[in-house]
């Protein structure tokens, strides 16, 4: 099936430890216990329990307390995925071989889909991280106190943070390869990881997702009076139209893409990541501070004190796990063959991220009721 698994396609395959060759068009399934690493199970278990925790608990925000905002965020995230995911796995599908390439390959979990290219696990990280993001800035009343736009600025920054420890780990653990032949969208990169799916993927997908989610579901005269069907289309329209507000925040460095401007495009990333953690931390601890001087009403949901603690914990014990391999790693590739990500960035946002949980618990201590996002 060489449309489903060409050359590139093959040999990264390889790289990971299976075959791309006849992998059903649909669905496979394998023995949890019989994969490549010992990782990948608590990993696929951590993921795909948030993402079914994240659903009852923006169930119950919608059914119990008319906010209709998580709702359309889990279900966005899923039609993001649709639209954004196809394209990645089969470029020449879409004609854009010649403008993205082969970009990266999943490794096989207990549940694959399309060709063996997308993890279940995969399809339930979006809705999982999008309302962990969502509902630790919530908790810390950022959304009530400044609005949307700001509001997702911070889950931009949120989404950095707790997707990066993630996303530097992946490819050491064989969760996933990138295309080191790659150079036109997988340069330039941190360690192993491409800079570009750290400010795109990482931030701005999940920030836009959000602000179009508030805006089109969240305002004051919107709460309450918005049908189902209402709620399906505007969670439709902000999953779809993510991806052009990545296109747009990705002009930037694509302008520097290629030839000899490598250094610029990285500088220029840099620079756009640096903008995501000082907007982020600035609003964070403005509100951190607000709340002790003039405190918002908000709820204490279960799932924002208990799954980005779980979420950081898991993924803390997983790199402690993979940290001799990473220190005895030669010119930044294990004994195993993988490459290793970046320690300090990871570190950083271990900091960051434990910051956020250990606010998020002190702020939802004492019960509080909730109070509606201004528009």
């Amino acid at each position: 099936m060489s449309y489903s698994c060409d050359v590139t396609a093959e040999r990264l395959a390889e790289k990971l430890g299976f075959s791309c060759h006849d992998a059903h068009p649909v669905a496979d399934f394998r023995n949890p216990f019989g994969l490549e690493n010992g990782t990948m199970p608590f990993l696929e278990l951590l993921i795909i329990g948030g993402a079914v925790f994240a659903l009852v608990h923006a169930w119950r925000r919608w059914r119990r307390d008319g906010d209709p905002i998580n709702i359309s965020l889990w279900f966005a995230s899923l039609v993001y995925l649709a639209v954004i995911e196809p394209p990645l796995y089969f470029p020449g599908w879409f004609g854009l071989q010649e403008h993205v390439g082969f970009i990266f390959s999943h490794n096989v979990f207990t549940v694959q889909f399309m060709y063996g290219r997308l993890p279940l696990y995969i399809v339930a990280f979006y809705p999982a991280l999008a309302q962990l993001a969502y509902e630790v800035v919530r908790a810390l009343g950022v959304f009530a106190r400044r609005g949307p736009l700001p509001g997702s600025l911070a889950v931009a920054f949120v989404c950095q943070a707790f997707y990066e420890i993630f996303d530097q780990l992946g490819p050491q653990l064989k969760w996933w390869a990138w295309n080191p032949d790659n150079k036109m969208i997988n340069e330039p990169s941190l360690a192993s990881v491409p800079m570009n799916s750290m400010f795109l993927f990482a931030s701005v997908s999940f920030g836009a997702m959000t602000y179009l989610v508030v805006r089109l579901v969240g305002a004051k005269d919107g709460r309450g009076t918005l049908t189902g069907r209402q709620i399906s289309l505007r969670a439709v329209a902000a999953g779809a139209l993510t991806p052009l507000a990545m296109a747009v925040a990705g002009v930037p460095s694509n302008m520097f893409r290629g030839g000899d401007h490598l250094g610029i495009q990285q500088t220029v990333i840099a620079a756009e990541l640096a903008v995501v953690w000082f907007a982020g931390l600035y609003l964070l601890v403005d509100a951190w501070r607000a709340r002790r001087t003039d405190p918002v009403p908000v709820t204490s949901p279960l799932f924002a004190r208990t799954y980005p603690a779980l979420y950081l914990g898991v993924h803390i014990v997983l790199w402690l796990l993979a940290l001799p391999a990473y220190f005895a790693a030669t010119d930044g590739i294990t004994e195993q063959g993988a490459p290793t990500g970046s320690l300090w960035y990871t570190a950083l946002c271990t900091v960051a991220a434990t910051g956020l949980v250990v606010a998020v618990l002190r702020a939802t201590t004492s019960r509080r009721t909730a109070e509606p996002v201004r528009s």
